[in-house]
């Protein structure tokens, strides 16, 4: 399993060594005291002997990866300890070595090169040239630190600050003053027509690097052509010296050295009198003295061990100045490592499957456990990133003939735009199908304590203006073309209503697992007539389909309609009957049971969307099972104390406590007549379901219940918000934040118009004039 996470995302798992170059001598040695900590000797590799402290519990890698973070060794590669002539296998603890006691010497050896680990010391090369700065990751298509932003520090080493540097600090101390004045840059101000982006970018006090070189590529003649690379050329190398002075480099198995190579004639000979140097380093002192010198002063900046902490997540900038395109010429990554995709794809849902299913006994296992998934879902997400980038550039063929809905297989990844069904609301109701989907999956993966339900591998991704949805591939979910014909039971299909009716024990453990879902989903088991009359059990909603893996495993598909819909905006399912074969009268009288009076000549509700998947979000499902459990409290307490008073009545096997909470039960909506319990029914208010006679009493309440519960968001939850930003020091104040406060309350985005609405009578109140400006967008 390491393995295969090491293919999917294994070019996070290098940046271990990679994030402590910068660190410096204090911050790479361990902070334990332990009695088994001594001092050795480090010889070797052209340095000059030092002195470093190890501990007997570390393996020889350990020692290895402190030694290659010292400012002695940095920025050295590809390199071995040896203690008494031997070399030390990496994996071995240095406690188990026989004669390693104080004031023992340890020599580096000098290891042959391969094309990786000649790349991988190419990146810790061009980590020394370039100064660190919260734009560093900008070179890297990823979101610049603001460390230092938030925390106002500042570099305070005088002797390094330059011109440019000086110049940055005053223009930052400038901004700040302007911060602290109160006073709202100009392009801030309504009517502007100006909106400078580089305002968003992070500030740093950091000073400007040394110059080492003007200039280190990839030269215009790599990669080595075939005959070179079999007699052992890795890279091809141009190096434009501080004198002006232009060389081509040549990367083979013992290191570097120069070549004849010049811009308009290819030789790879070696050039005359020209060393073969095992670290770039030394090759560039040897022809360019002013880098010598400059190179021996090692001055270069530190960043904060915070913003060099290594990180699975991936995070993405649109924003960028625009001198760091310059470093984009370099074909190569700051770890030296290809973005090619692995020879074989990952199976991502095995990887996945495997990390949920680990033992969660112990807090070692749990810990173990989340960490593995975080690996994995890293690694996901990182491929389908690659896998939307090569979709949309074109580099990848659609496996199917539907121009208009074409699907792609691309390292182990089914992606594709998903169907544009009219039934959803075309484009739209397209793209908040697959963000439901992604919910969905969301929802039953977090489901504690339910083993053997599981659910594939899923994101999106917007690129380009185009979202795709990706998924991992099950074992036994794609039928061929032969079992196209077969029965739903041959293709593993055992849920749904697709599925027909059968009898089997894998069917029945299904249907248990199922089952178990609907209680912290709050969801209501319930039956649906097919066109041919056929009533179909269901635990979810109509879409759902529950298969059999060719693994053994159960998967549950298409539940992107998990969740209830929103009565506020289904006004033709409001005067559609879900109920086959009732009475015209039940009709009429349950068109308007659940609404608060007057509702829809005050506010306008219900209307009709753009697509039909509106749907209620979980955190709204929560608020509102809090307010009915508060009601169903309350009405408890006052029928208990008309029949004799709380104290009374509330003992065991009291009749009138039994009454009460029958009474309460009936009062609220309660899906049981003993306990509360409040359950949805997703099924109810969506198009073309229909259920039977028999359940008409049970879609009756559940209608209830979901109009209470779209009312509760205007009638509660929105003037909350409203009150909550009105007395906050922590109002929203741009569109990230507004966002998520109302997704915390289980507020849609398409509820913008009745906040704005809503916010008028506050103004009275004092309402902050920026809140009242981010209801008005």
């Amino acid at each position: 399993m390491k393995d295969k996470v090491k293919r999917g995302g294994g070019k996070l798992l290098p940046k271990t060594d990679g994030g402590s170059l910068t660190g410096g001598k204090d911050s790479v040695v361990m902070k334990q005291e332990d009695d088994s900590s001594f001092t050795v000797k480090i010889q070797g590799a052209g340095l000059e002997a030092f002195e470093m402290q190890i501990h007997g519990f570390w393996h020889v890698k350990d020692a290895l990866i402190n030694l290659l973070s010292r400012d002695e060794v940095f920025p050295r590669s590809n390199l071995s300890l040896s203690f008494a002539g031997t070399t030390l296998d990496p994996l071995a603890e240095l406690q188990g070595l026989k004669g390693l006691k104080p004031g023992a010497i340890l020599r580096l050896v000098e290891e042959p090169y391969t094309i990786r680990a000649a790349r991988i010391h190419l990146a810790r090369v061009l980590d020394l040239l370039r100064a660190p700065g919260p734009q560093d990751a900008l070179r890297d298509g990823c979101s610049p630190s603001v460390l230092e932003t938030i925390t106002h520090t500042q570099t305070t080493d005088s002797n390094l600050h330059n011109g440019k540097s000086l110049k940055r600090s005053l223009s930052n101390t400038k901004t700040e003053e302007n911060n602290h004045s109160g006073a709202l840059p100009e392009y801030l101000h309504p009517g502007s027509s100006e909106r400078p982006l580089m305002a968003l970018l992070p500030h740093t006090s950091q000073p400007e690097p040394p110059s080492y070189l003007k200039d280190i590529s990839l030269s215009c003649w790599n990669p080595p052509p075939g005959h070179r690379k079999l007699q052992g050329d890795f890279l091809y190398i141009t190096v434009v010296t501080i004198e002006g002075r232009q060389c081509d480099i040549t990367s083979c198995p013992k290191g570097f050295f120069l070549n004849r190579s010049t811009e308009d004639v290819f030789d790879p000979r070696p050039a005359q009198s020209s060393p073969v140097c095992h670290s770039l380093t030394d090759l560039l002192c040897h022809i360019s003295p002013a880098f010598k010198q400059t190179f021996a002063l090692k001055n270069r900046p530190q960043l904060s061990p915070v913003e060099t902490l290594p990180t699975p997540y991936h995070t993405m900038s649109w924003l960028g100045p625009s001198c760091a395109s310059r470093i984009h010429k370099n074909a190569f990554t700051r770890l030296g490592v290809d973005e090619e995709p692995a020879t074989q794809a990952p199976d991502w849902n095995e990887e996945l499957q495997a990390a949920r299913d680990l033992p969660v006994n112990s807090l070692e296992e749990r810990l173990q456990r989340d960490r593995t998934l975080l690996q994995v879902n890293s690694a996901f997400v990182r491929a389908v990133r690659q896998g939307a980038e090569n979709i949309l550039d074109g580099f990848v063929e659609p496996v199917n003939g539907n121009p208009e809905d074409p699907a792609f297989l691309w390292g182990g990844l089914f992606m594709s735009q998903g169907a544009a069904v009219a039934l959803f609301g075309s484009e739209r109701g397209r793209r908040t199908a697959q963000r439901l989907e992604l919910q969905g999956v969301q929802a039953y993966s977090n489901i504690e304590g339910l083993h053997g339900l599981h659910t594939l591998p899923t994101a999106i991704v917007d690129y380009r203006g185009v979202r795709l949805s990706a998924q991992g591939l099950a074992p036994g979910l794609e039928a061929s073309d032969q079992d196209q014909g077969a029965s739903p039971a041959l293709r593993g299909l055992l849920y749904g209503v697709q599925a027909g009716p059968q009898e089997s024990p894998h069917r029945r453990r299904l249907l248990e697992l199922l089952a178990q879902a609907c209680k912290p989903l709050s969801l209501q088991k319930n039956v649906v007539v097919k066109p041919d009359g056929y009533r179909v059990p269901l635990f979810t909603s109509i879409d759902a389909q529950g298969l059999l893996g060719a693994d053994g495993r159960f998967y549950i598909l298409d539940v992107f309609r998990t969740f209830p819909a929103d009565a506020n905006f289904c006004p033709e399912a409001e005067t559609e009957s879900q109920i086959v074969s009732t009475e015209e009268a039940d009709k009429k009288d349950c068109t308007t049971d659940g609404w608060p009076d007057n509702y829809h000549s005050e506010y306008g509700l219900p209307v009709g969307f753009v697509h039909k998947l509106c749907r209620l979000k979980p955190q709204l499902l929560q608020a509102f099972i809090q307010h009915k459990h508060c009601q169903f409290s309350h009405h408890v307490r006052e029928l208990l104390e008309q029949d004799g008073g709380f104290e009374e009545c509330a003992i065991a096997c009291d009749s009138r406590g039994t009454k009460a909470v029958q009474a309460a039960c009936k009062e609220v909506g309660s899906v049981s007549d003993i306990i509360f319990e409040m359950r949805f029914n997703t099924n109810v208010f969506s198009p073309g379901v229909f259920f039977p006679a028999s359940e008409s009493k049970s879609i009756k309440l559940q209608q209830r219940l979901l109009r209470e519960a779209a009312a509760f968001i205007i009638t509660r939850q929105i003037p909350a918000f409203l009150e909550f930003c009105l007395k906050s020091h922590e109002a929203p104040m741009d569109g990230a934040s507004l966002k998520q406060a109302l997704h915390q309350r289980g507020i849609n985005l398409r509820y913008l118009g009745h906040c704005g609405q809503g916010h008028r009578p506050f103004r009275a109140q004092g309402a902050p004039e920026a809140y009242q400006e981010s209801c008005r967008g």
